[in-house]
């Protein structure tokens, strides 16, 4: 059996994060990785198409968890710990420049998740941190000096174990073995499916700041909102996806959506159109454009609001106005499915926050057990806060593993 200090179960951005802080922190442990792909890192590598979203231009703690559905309470202490300003500083020191970019995620100025590859792949080396491929874990035991990982292959002993293993329901199993509670999994950051007349013919229309509500719920969203050729997608929606994520998968994803694009009241959108049909009275409806709305879509809600393309704004009654402003500001679409968004194959569900102490990242049930990243039951929206939760936790267990 193969002795070692200090193992670490999975070679993805935390595990590794973990594995050189610790070994640099305490050159005398010996360090290892088990991964049970042929290679490491495969998430950071395809992170933010190819270029890794390291992190987010967020530095304010109480302001950071606001991006976390799961986790925002017992992340505020670690963020006092660790965040964005060290997390930067970590990778500049190792010769890897970060840039904010306008919406505020962070990328490697190379533009390329290969250079943070090479630093990770580098600096554990340069660590002397084992790392050893295609090693599946199927089991572990605590023993009298630690723990006991077994892999198809082999068989290591360590005093202290690090689990940075991800959504992996497999391993989510072996964990409730240990007596550990697992929160059931469920996607979170996805599209909605949509089938509707007044999207079908208009995707890559972008609205730049409308409101969601998911009817039935409390459920509420804002942002940019993109038209695709399935459905929504962009921020506004991604945001529902993952704050909704138990609750929108109790309803096996269908349930309505209403949408205000205008961000105004029903009735102040009704007494601007009364306006407008004084102001534009000689003009046709369909070709002069309000509220900022991208051509396309305005064009989509006045065919949807009882009116031809020739109808000009005097000829407007009651009725069709009110209509109009509702789909304005109260548009109710019928949402059926989901799909992936991107390559962000985000879970929520993991070991249960209760179970672990967030000064350490340290398992309340068993001594000397460590988990960091998203095994645990935290998941953010996009834009690079789902690694932040990675370095933060893996930092965090690696100082108490070190000592």
């Amino acid at each position: 059996m193969k002795q070692y200090d200090v193992i670490i179960v999975g070679g993805g951005a935390a595990g590794f994060f973990a594995a050189i802080n610790i070994a640099e922190q305490n050159p005398e442990l010996k360090v290892t990785i088990l991964e049970k792909a042929k290679e490491g890192l495969q998430k950071v590598k395809i992170s933010g198409g190819g270029r890794c979203n390291v992190t987010h231009a967020e530095f304010i703690p109480q302001e950071l968890i606001k991006n976390y559905p799961r986790g925002e309470k017992e992340l505020l202490g670690p963020f006092h710990q660790f965040m964005t300003g060290d997390t930067i500083e970590w990778f500049e020191k190792r010769g890897v420049p970060l840039k904010i970019e306008d919406d505020g995620r962070m990328f490697p100025e190379s533009n390329t998740s290969q250079t943070i590859i090479d630093c990770f792949l580098s600096e554990a080396k340069k660590y002397q941190v084992e790392v050893l491929y295609s090693q599946n874990v199927l089991d572990i035991q605590p023993t009298d000096e630690g723990f006991e990982v077994k892999t198809k292959e082999e068989s290591y002993s360590c005093k202290k174990l690090l689990l940075a293993t991800g959504s992996s329901v497999k391993f989510w199993k072996l964990l409730e073995n240990l007596g550990h509670t697992i929160s059931q999994p469920v996607p979170s950051l996805f599209t909605f499916n949509i089938n509707d007349k007044r999207i079908k013919d208009i995707p890559g229309v972008v609205a730049s700041h409308v409101e969601v509500t998911v009817l039935g719920t409390n459920l509420y969203s804002e942002g940019p909102l993109l038209i695709t050729h399935w459905g929504m997608s962009a921020p506004s929606i991604l945001k529902l996806s993952a704050f909704g994520a138990v609750e929108l998968a109790k309803l096996d994803y269908k349930f309505q959506i209403e949408i205000n694009f205008i961000r105004l009241s029903f009735e102040d959108c009704l007494d601007e159109l009364k306006v407008l049909k004084q102001d534009l009275a000689k003009k046709t409806v369909f070709k002069s454009t309000q509220f900022d709305l991208p051509k396309r879509l305005w064009h989509q809600m006045v065919l949807a609001s009882n009116m031809g393309e020739q109808t000009r704004w005097a000829d407007l009654n009651k009725q069709q106005l009110e209509v109009l402003a509702g789909q304005l500001t109260k548009g109710v679409f019928n949402v059926d499915g989901k799909s992936t968004f991107k390559d962000e194959f985000v879970t929520a569900g993991g070991v249960d926050l209760k179970e672990i102490n967030f000064k350490t990242f340290e398992s309340r049930i068993h001594k000397n057990l460590f988990f960091a990243g998203e095994v645990l039951n935290i998941d953010a929206v996009t834009g690079g806060f789902n690694f932040q939760n990675a370095w933060t936790g893996a930092y965090i267990a690696s100082k108490a593993i070190a000592k």
